[in-house]
């Protein structure tokens, strides 16, 4: 049972908390005029300019070193920005990736060059990365990966296709799992990590369109492109390590338990007034923060041993798992209470924003890792697989 008795109980040091007025003073005029069903975009919302001033004000590669551009402090600090970009729906998708994971996986496995040509623009809000790991055909297999880069006397060649990859189309960079040697059978051997100027001759992305009318998701495919021989980060072969412990950083975050908390707060300040309390109401909203609560206790164990040089690999997976279940559990009870107050007005903004959420929510279980297969990767950590 390492696995969870591993984690203990933690707060945030009182110097990194105290970010926390500033940013919401911020973020309460700058998204005062913003509407839920807009706020709850949030971490999927474009917005290069307000990145930019994230940038300015220090906010941006907060845990980067100082010589890079960024802050130098803890993963705390990072976790109170983040929590309230969230809370608030600040619209945080175009910089998110890089700030999350790009930088950090540049900052361990980079050279130096690679960091000081990378990390600086990522801490003014100027330079966004995107993901290259999900493939058509392979569901959520990640180790079954084709696309494949081949050394030349230049440098490499890439070839092959990514899907799902969020922003591509907004993004300068992307970090890209490939094969650079054996077959897909080979599974964990053979793969690496490359970095790739998107604005190259021979990258084709296409964004794909979802439910919601949104296009954040996109394809991205590689037709004979030439990359230097410094597009390839940490060690050939090495891919596999590398993008577990990428992994970590993705799925342990608030990110991973606030996807609908916009909604949340739409209907609950509904419950609040004389019109939409009932004692239904306030036992749901009871259940939910009751559930929130040891989540984000979780998430701030596991970023504590982040915090510690850790990779937390398997507790990450465990917070992701049973976060998304709380995000999507939020609209569809919320949902059911509504739909239950017969005759009742219900605030038009609130009805938006449930409409929204209800209709991405199916995809809080499936990005950063479907739910079978975290449940799988808990299982081997336990030794029960």
């Amino acid at each position: 049972m390492s696995a969870l008795t591993s984690l203990s109980m933690t707060a945030i040091p009182p110097e990194d908390e105290a970010l926390r007025a500033p940013v919401r003073a911020f973020l309460s005029e700058a998204l005062a005029k913003v509407p839920a069903h807009i706020r709850a975009k949030s971490w999927s919302g474009y917005d290069s300019a307000f990145s930019r001033e994230l940038g300015r004000r220090g906010w941006l590669g907060i845990t980067l070193p100082a010589e890079y551009g960024g802050g130098g402090r803890s993963a705390f600090a990072r976790y109170v920005l983040v929590e309230e970009f969230l809370n608030f729906g600040a619209p945080v998708g175009s910089h998110w990736i890089a700030d999350r994971q790009s930088g950090p996986l540049i900052l361990k496995y980079g050279t130096e060059a690679q960091k000081r040509f990378y990390l600086p623009p990522i801490c003014r809000g100027e330079s966004f990365f995107c993901i290259g790991m999900s493939e058509p055909n392979a569901g959520s297999d990640l180790a079954s990966v084709r696309t494949r880069a081949t050394r030349t006397a230049s440098g490499w060649t890439l070839n092959g296709q990514k899907i799902w990859t969020t922003n591509a189309h907004h993004c300068q960079y992307m970090i890209a799992l490939v094969r650079t040697s054996g077959e897909p059978q080979d599974r964990h051997k053979g793969l690496s990590q490359l970095i790739v100027d998107l604005s190259l001759p021979g990258v084709t992305v296409r964004p794909i369109a979802d439910l919601s009318g949104d296009s954040h998701f996109c394809e991205v495919f590689f037709d004979n492109v030439q990359l230097a021989p410094d597009a390839l980060i940490g060690e050939e072969g090495k891919g596999w390590e590398q993008v577990t412990a990428e992994l970590a950083f993705e799925r342990s975050g608030p990110e991973r338990l606030f996807s609908s908390i916009v909604l949340f707060d739409e209907w609950l300040a509904f419950v609040r007034t004389d019109a939409g309390r009932t004692p239904a109401s306030v036992r749901l909203a009871g259940k939910i923060l009751s559930q929130l609560a040891p989540l984000r206790a979780m998430s701030l164990a596991v970023t504590e041993k982040v915090a510690q040089g850790g990779s937390p690999i398997v507790e990450a997976a465990l917070v992701k798992d049973l976060g998304t279940g709380v995000e999507q559990l939020i609209p569809a009870a919320i949902a059911d209470d509504l739909s239950a107050r017969e005759g009742q007005d219900i605030p038009l903004e609130l009805l938006r924003t449930l409409d929204y959420v209800t209709q991405v929510a199916p995809s809080f279980s499936l990005r950063g890792g479907t739910r079978d297969i975290l449940r799988g990767m808990i299982a081997r950590g336990l030794g029960l697989r």
